[in-house]
């Protein structure tokens, strides 16, 4: 189950810096890719081995300091919606404002766990005044310091224990797909397609979080839940941030997955906000399968799919191993085989690879083709393994891993696919001491 923390509040209480603090401990493996416009906002964290997600929804309010209490109450009910704790937090300094009311009188409505922060508590001196925060009716508060990091780990332990709390999977260990995409790439044709011709067939499961319900789908063979992403059905009343709302609830759906079926507009082709969504599925590390839709009406000439297919593959490099699929959802063209990929790809991300049989067929390649020796130093791989991680990950221990180059690792991870089958799955690839 994903686990998504939300910060709100007034603009300049310190939310950006308290989410760079906790974002950037995983930062750096989490962000290679350049080019996903908001991501300084949506970051993977964790703590003592519980990972989460951020959200850091004042990234997102457009216009200037005098920010309007409109867009605070967007930013809130964005938080209610899609995360299942909230941080909400308020500045030591400033003491306690209207603003600051408001807010709290919105989320006190929502039953979401709310965590009440007072930043700026950079001495002891500043303790007392925080107590003023107590009127807010939000309960505990806890003092930080997100510049100093003072009080962000006993928050975080607190934090932590709520996801323990969030009851874990009612739904059955069956696969779990999600479709997204922007908005108008017919999303919700597919899943009419999918779930209105035969309702009796599809039982809605209750989701683990009170408002993400699965679906389950089990026809023509095929056994998987459907992630019922809540603002499919319902056209949003949002018109001025729907790229970004739709980037939202991609999150949520592409956090609570197996494999995305990410849905691009043939009449449209792959732009950048679609590759925005692939960079966050990768990021998660989920199995992706893209599937061209509307291409009963697309302008077609002799390469058309070929070509269009090429297109999206040089975008997407390096992670280039990922079935296209054409469909229309409207006639219910290849949308079978389209989740038959998807079981593929799901069986390609669970696979689990033998250290005997990694070995015997990796060795020899590393063996013939070493990484480049670097001042005169040979880098050898002794052994390989797969890690048991939930996505696919291998750790290749050799003498000195700090000398192995990003193209090394691309060549290796080459390899592993030629050998093994990972289509549709991003693979981590880690050198270790031996």
């Amino acid at each position: 189950m994903g686990n998504i923390v939300a910060i709100v509040g007034r603009p300049n209480v310190g939310k950006s810096t308290f989410f760079n603090r906790l974002a950037e401990t995983r930062q750096a493996i989490v962000d290679a890719t350049s080019g996903v416009t908001r991501d300084r906002h949506y970051a993977k964290s964790d703590w003592n081995g519980k990972e989460f997600s951020i959200i850091d929804t004042g990234g997102y309010v457009m216009g200037s300091d005098d920010v309007f209490e409109e867009e605070i109450r967007k930013q809130v009910t964005l938080a209610i919606t899609e995360s299942n704790v909230i941080i909400f937090m308020v500045d030591v300094n400033d003491g306690l404002t209207d603003m600051d009311k408001d807010v709290a009188h919105l989320l006190r409505k929502s039953g979401k766990k709310i965590f009440l922060v007072v930043n700026k508590v950079d001495n002891n001196n500043k303790i007392p005044s925080s107590s003023e925060f107590y009127k807010l009716g939000l309960g505990e508060l806890y003092c930080i310091s997100a510049i100093s990091g003072f009080g962000t780990g006993e928050i975080l332990d607190e934090i932590v224990k709520e996801f323990d709390d969030i009851s874990e999977d009612v739904a059955p260990d069956l696969p779990k797909f999600a479709v997204v995409g922007r908005p108008n790439a017919g999303k919700s044709s597919l899943i009419n397609a999918l779930l209105m011709e035969e309702r009796h067939m599809v039982t809605p499961i209750p989701g683990t979080t009170r408002d993400s319900i699965y679906t389950r789908y089990n026809r023509f063979g095929l056994d998987f839940l459907l992630v019922d992403t809540a603002g499919l059905r319902k056209k949003a009343k949002v018109h001025e941030d729907i790229e970004f709302y739709s980037v939202m609830r991609s999150i949520r759906a592409i956090e609570n997955s197996d494999v995305c079926l990410l849905m691009v507009d043939a009449t449209v082709g792959f732009e950048s906000q679609d590759m925005n969504i692939l960079h966050l599925i990768e990021k998660n590390r989920k199995g992706l399968v893209i599937l061209v839709n509307k291409w009963d009406i697309a302008e077609k000439s002799t390469n058309t799919a070929r070509d269009f297919e090429e297109n999206i593959k040089r975008q997407m490099q390096p992670f280039t191993d990922v079935p296209v699929i054409f469909i229309s959802a409207i006639e219910k063209l290849r949308i079978l085989k389209a989740l038959e990929v998807a079981n593929v790809v799901y069986n390609n991300r669970i696979r689990k690879i033998t250290t005997s049989k990694l070995n015997e067929v990796m060795l020899p390649i590393v063996a013939a083709y070493p990484p480049p020796a670097i001042k005169g130093k040979y880098i050898k791989i002794k052994y390989i393994m797969q890690l048991p991680t939930h996505a696919p990950s291998f750790a290749f221990f050799c003498n000195l891993p700090h000398w192995v180059r990003e193209p090394y690792m691309r060549f290796v991870e080459n390899k592993l696919r030629e050998n093994f089958d990972f289509s549709g799955v991003p693979i981590q690839i880690f050198f270790r001491q031996k």
